[in-house]
């Protein structure tokens, strides 16, 4: 069975959180057929605790705006491997060296990946593409 479309979206919604603040290597899992206790991971990584802690502030400012809070927030005073889990959706926020460790990719490789658009921000706009390539290229849109 797949992951519900609520599921779907409120780890859509992470993931874009996570974004904003410039999180690494997302990657978004239907994980529904392995586990029966969530539906999606939401697997980001940061450079330092500093900013760890900053992207799950921005993940559970955005989930608290689309009507969940966490259940349960593991690992938050070291800063280095944050759990927060919202039932039908657990994110994993890592310090880069623990998401190298850890490999937590490879033991659900067999679980779908769910598409994420990177370039997509947290109210769900696009940059139009004009913007978009004048960013790229320097210029001011």
């Amino acid at each position: 069975m797949a992951a519900s479309e609520d599921a779907r979206e409120l780890a859509l919604v992470a993931a874009r959180a996570a974004s904003d603040k410039k999180a690494e290597d997302l990657l978004l899992l239907d994980v529904s057929d392995r586990l029966i206790i969530t539906d999606c991971f939401v697997i980001a990584s940061a450079s330092s605790e500093r900013q760890v802690d900053a992207i799950v502030e921005a993940i559970e400012e955005k989930m608290r705006a689309a009507g969940t809070k966490p259940v349960r927030r593991e690992g938050t005073r070291e800063g280095r491997w944050v759990l927060l889990d919202f039932v039908d959706v657990i994110v994993h926020v890592q310090h880069s060296e623990e998401r190298a460790f850890y490999e937590l990719e490879r033991l659900w490789k067999d679980c779908p990946v769910i598409e994420f658009a990177e370039d997509v921000g947290a109210d769900g706009s696009t940059p139009h593409r004009d913007e978009a390539d004048r960013d790229e290229e320097g210029g001011q849109a």
